[in-house]
């Protein structure tokens, strides 16, 4: 299919000169996080394409779904036949990247990565400026490519500017890059400060009783699912409500018991409903390699609900919200102390240093900063204006 972004509602030429394709391994309408966050507002100064990696499906032809998802922001899905080859499904979205780009009138072009496995169909791109947000550290990540290291490494060559999900990442990958800058994820406080506010809670919320600590987030092998076990064990008088998705692990792994409610994946909007009924939040990670750089942004989510919050010790959580005195900072042996602790301590004083803590940090400010940076990064490079004739 050929069809380019609706420009119908472009309101100024800058808008309509402007195109930013992100190539993600992230799927647009799974789990919101930092690129929805980040392209959303993006979208207000130019066109984003939210290109997705290839979904396979029981069809004879290719072909590519287009969704527009918000104001300036549509998500390009290639629907490939099931059993086609890695090199053949390089070529069928390399045709379609150049297809939305001949029917999108733009005078720049940039290209954001979230994975680098996309450079292997977008290399041939001429861009303004390329950005790699390097949000996770890949690599560690189960049933990662076994060649992903390598694009990575070539998309640290090709990229003007890196940008990093953390400290600790960027510590780990900052000599690799020239302009390379850490952007630990953000907050969207207004959001979640309405779980400070009463309201009803969910129907499949309402019967579980108090105290109640709450997770929310994708359920992978950054999971801790032996801790999760423990913890409900050593303590039937509290329950655990559990939202996310359960992914790239079997489902029936998850520990059961008759305080430990699985409850699926919740939409971003409903998080604060489901909050607001939580008298504590705990983020149970394992402390392997998939955790080693992970920045988890539900750690200021959490905070601006209004809940204390207990996590193991994530290298990034420990220095900054852990060194903060704001999160508690556990593991196996002392999980049930801390987490009573939580539940029973006073809060009042605790919420100001919170607020005070959160008070610089949002969406916005992570990419006023970020796109200032880009700028400069494009104007150093020199490129003239592009436009690609496919």
């Amino acid at each position: 299919m050929g069809a380019g972004i609706d420009t119908a509602n472009t309101k100024t030429i800058n808008r309509e000169q402007q195109l930013l394709i992100c190539f993600s391994h992230l799927r647009w309408n799974f789990v919101h996080q930092r690129p929805q966050h980040l392209l959303t507002l993006a979208a207000r100064e130019q066109q984003i394409v939210y290109f997705e990696e290839p979904v396979f499906e029981d069809q004879i032809q290719p072909q590519l779904r287009l969704d527009k998802v918000a104001p300036n922001i549509q998500v390009a899905t290639p629907i490939l036949p099931l059993g086609t080859s890695r090199v053949r499904a390089d070529v069928i979205q390399r045709r379609y990247l150049d297809r939305i780009l001949a029917s999108t009138p733009h005078a720049k072009l940039g290209a954001w990565y979230y994975t680098p496995m996309a450079l292997r169909f977008s290399r041939h791109l001429c861009c303004d400026v390329c950005v790699y947000d390097c949000m996770d550290e890949l690599s560690a990540f189960k049933n990662a490519p076994p060649d992903l290291c390598q694009w990575e490494k070539a998309l640290f060559d090709r990229a003007d500017i890196v940008f990093t999900g953390g400290v600790s990442l960027f510590e780990a990958k900052r000599c690799l890059h020239h302009a390379i800058y850490p952007f630990p994820s953000s907050i969207d406080a207004g959001h979640f400060r309405r779980a400070r506010k009463a309201g009803k809670d969910p129907a499949d919320q309402t019967d579980i009783p108090h105290p109640r600590v709450g997770y929310f987030g994708v359920l992978d092998e950054r999971l801790d699912i032996d801790l999760v076990a423990r913890a409900s064990e050593a303590m039937p008088d509290v329950h655990f409500v559990m939202l996310g998705p359960v992914v790239k692990i079997d489902p029936a792994s998850l520990p059961k018991a008759a305080n430990l409610h699985w409850l699926g994946s919740k939409a971003y909007a409903e998080l604060p409903n489901y909050l607001r009924h939580w008298d504590a939040g705990w983020m149970p990670f394992a402390l392997n390699k998939a955790t080693r750089f992970i920045s988890p942004t539900k750690t200021p989510e959490f905070l601006a609900a209004g809940l204390p919050v207990v996590s193991t010790a994530v290298v990034d959580v420990v220095r900054s919200y852990g060194a903060a005195g704001l999160v508690e900072i556990a593991d196996a042996e002392d999980i049930e102390t801390k987490l009573r602790s939580a539940l029973a301590g006073p809060r009042d004083m605790w919420l100001g240093k919170v607020d005070a803590y959160l008070a610089n940090m949002s969406w916005e400010r992570t990419w006023h900063a970020m796109a200032a940076l880009i700028e400069e990064a494009s104007e150093s490079k020199k490129v003239l204006p592009f436009r690609r004739s496919a």
